[in-house]
């Protein structure tokens, strides 16, 4: 039996909480919210540890009955072939187990805030980027997610410099968390007339989105300036000074708005932007303290690190961290990400329970 007191520890948790909820007389909202929560997200779990049990005691109880001699040759038959059934069963109850125990990131219940932009390739990665930008908005859609475009910068060919969205819906940070990273396109451009192959990039960036309670910012660290808002090609889009510009000043991050015509709405913007980016630089700060941080294949969030090639002749998609390839590149821009995430999320898992052992 794998982990056996913790499994135990996790059993009576939660009976304990049950019994807490179950209790008469007067309740604390707060302290019951709490409990029910801490329940509700160990239910699963116990669900999976007690399939697992009741499947070790019948494989004990099928071992004792062919080691009976009193046995008859028929019943003895089927004992075996329903133990060798079980035993196929056993490691993946007990992985299950193991994942469902894994310690949970804080932040994966987070909504998300997605910034795609151009990287290296001119007006080819800005076309890449927009790309990109879609197939995640299209993603969000497929998932039953709920989308705020936050900002868009157009280069006036059809591509983003820049570009986010607030994404909120179930799991959204545990699912888009891996998309972070230098993202590769290689492809022949429209505008290339010898047919010639070129390579271009963009740059992801998923971060968990951060409430007021996260992460406090005082007015006299932020210097927001007003401009005019201006489009493609320097040509002013709106006639008052609307857009924002918002600088923290101890980060030295800096954050621009200017899609909404309001400039209260579009320093909203900024600061739940902004808000995001220090609680994402906190996270790594107390990572890096930790010492522990792993730098695995999957879940460095390194920015830098190229983690994606769309090779459209060859219509091919290849996640470099886990050595995935999938021919299907006009579904994979269609939005239909699950395969790839579903094998990032898997490995990640495989590699946190390595560690355990």
């Amino acid at each position: 039996m794998i982990l056996t007191e913790k499994l135990n520890r996790v059993v009576m948790r939660h009976e304990e909480l049950a019994r807490s909820m179950a209790g008469e007389g007067p309740v604390d909202p707060d302290s019951f919210a709490r409990a029910s929560k801490e329940y509700s997200d160990l239910t699963p779990v116990v669900e999976s540890i007690r399939q697992l049990l009741r499947a070790e005691q019948e494989a004990k109880d099928l071992s004792s009955l062919i080691a009976d001699a009193g046995t008859d040759a028929e019943m003895k038959g089927l004992a075996e072939e329903e133990l060798r059934g079980l035993k196929g069963r056993l490691p993946d109850l007990e992985r299950q187990v193991k994942v469902l125990l894994l310690p949970k990131d804080e932040t994966d219940e987070r909504n998300a805030i997605l910034e795609v932009r151009a990287g290296t390739g001119g007006d080819e990665a800005a076309l890449f980027a927009a790309e990109l930008f879609r197939m995640y908005l299209r993603y969000a859609e497929l998932r039953g997610w709920k989308v705020e475009v936050l900002g868009i910068s157009e280069t006036g060919l059809g591509g983003y410099k820049e570009a986010s969205a607030a994404i909120s819906g179930r799991g959204v940070f545990a699912r888009l968390k891996f998309e972070s990273g230098v993202h590769r396109v290689q492809r022949v451009p429209a505008t290339e007339g010898s047919g010639r192959i070129h390579t271009s990039a963009a740059t992801v960036a998923v971060l968990p989105e951060a409430e007021d309670v996260d992460i406090h910012i005082e007015e006299k660290d932020l210097r927001i300036d007003v401009f005019r808002a201006s489009g493609p090609g320097g040509q002013s889009v709106n006639t008052t000074d609307s857009a924002v510009r918002v600088t923290h000043l101890p980060s030295g991050i800096v954050v621009q708005q200017q899609d909404e015509k309001s400039q209260h709405k579009n320093k909203a913007k900024a600061l739940k932007i902004l808000r995001a980016r220090l609680y994402d630089a906190e996270r790594a700060r107390r990572d890096a303290e930790r010492a522990a941080t792993r730098k695995g294949q999957v879940g460095s969030g390194d920015r830098s690190e190229k983690v994606r090639t769309y090779n459209f002749p060859q219509n091919r998609v290849t996640d470099h961290r886990i050595n995935l390839t999938l021919h299907k590149i006009d579904r994979v821009m269609a939005g239909e990400l699950d395969e790839i995430i579903e094998a990032l999320i898997a490995d990640d898992q495989a590699t946190r329970l390595a560690e355990l052992e």
